[in-house]
Parts: C-alpha cells; sequence; structure tokens
C-alpha cells in the first residue's frame, strides 16, 4: 500500500532479472463512472496490518503456482482523481505465460482478499462505500 503516487516504471524495474524473458503488467486507475453514475473522485482505506499480510500471502502463493522470477503489487490509499494509478501489478517470468497467469491472479485475489476499501464521490454530492469487489458496504 500507499499514499504516495505509484512510480510504475521504477516498480517495473524492479522485475528485471538475468532469468527473466517476459515482463507482465497491471494498472488500474480511477475512472470517472461507476454502475452508472459519475464518479468525481476516490478515497481508499485499509485495514494496514492485514492488507500488507494477506497482499505478502497473495505474492507467495503466486510464486508457488506459477514459474515466476519476481513479483510485486501496490494499491493507494488515499484521496485519488480521476485518471490516478489507483493499483499496479507486475510480475516477471522466463516465459510469458506463467507471467500472464501471475499478473491476472495476483489482481483478483487482491480484489478478493486484501481489506481495501473505497468511497466512491458521485457527481450529484453523495457518495457510496465499496468493498474491494465492488460491492457495496451495508
Amino acid at each position: 500500500m500507499s499514499a504516495e503516487p505509484i512510480d510504475a516504471a521504477a516498480l517495473a524495474r524492479s522485475l528485471a532479472h538475468a532469468r527473466a524473458g517476459a515482463c507482465v503488467t497491471f494498472e488500474g486507475w480511477v475512472r470517472d463512472h461507476n454502475d452508472g453514475r459519475a464518479v468525481h473522485r476516490l478515497d481508499y482505506q485499509a485495514y494496514a496490518p492485514l492488507a500488507q499480510s494477506e497482499g505478502e500471502r497473495i505474492i507467495k502463493e503466486a510464486g508457488e503456482k506459477f514459474a515466476i522470477v519476481e513479483a510485486c503489487c501496490v494499491h493507494r490509499v488515499g484521496s485519488l482523481a480521476i485518471g490516478d494509478l489507483a493499483v499496479w501489478v507486475g510480475v516477471s517470468s522466463a516465459h510469458r505465460g506463467a507471467a500472464f497467469d501471475a499478473c491476472r491472479y495476483i489482481i483478483d485475489e487482491v480484489k478478493l482478499r486484501v481489506p481495501i476499501w473505497k468511497n466512491e464521490h458521485y457527481a450529484g454530492g453523495e457518495s457510496g462505500w465499496l468493498h474491494p469487489d465492488n460491492t457495496p458496504v451495508v
């Protein structure tokens, strides 16, 4: 997790290794709409100790499931504007297949398991909290 903007280029460089022949990255950006509503900005909050440990567990699982060299995931917290980079995942491996599969696994598991919630601020002035899987917090 990071309260500061994500430096995608620096993160991608951290995945370089002589054994790696492929690198796959995923960037999730703040968009201006969700579920038919205009969105003006987002606020992300997390339970940091659990989010960090669960994120590390997901990266470790990806290493056990796929033939990868390195993997990294960073998710922003705090207030983000439309177009800001909210989450970044990168994986390096000897071959592209493992890198693609591991990258998809990591972002999907982060969305399912890591306790990060977003508060969407809508055009009409109201807002709504959403779980990582995009379901409303009730």
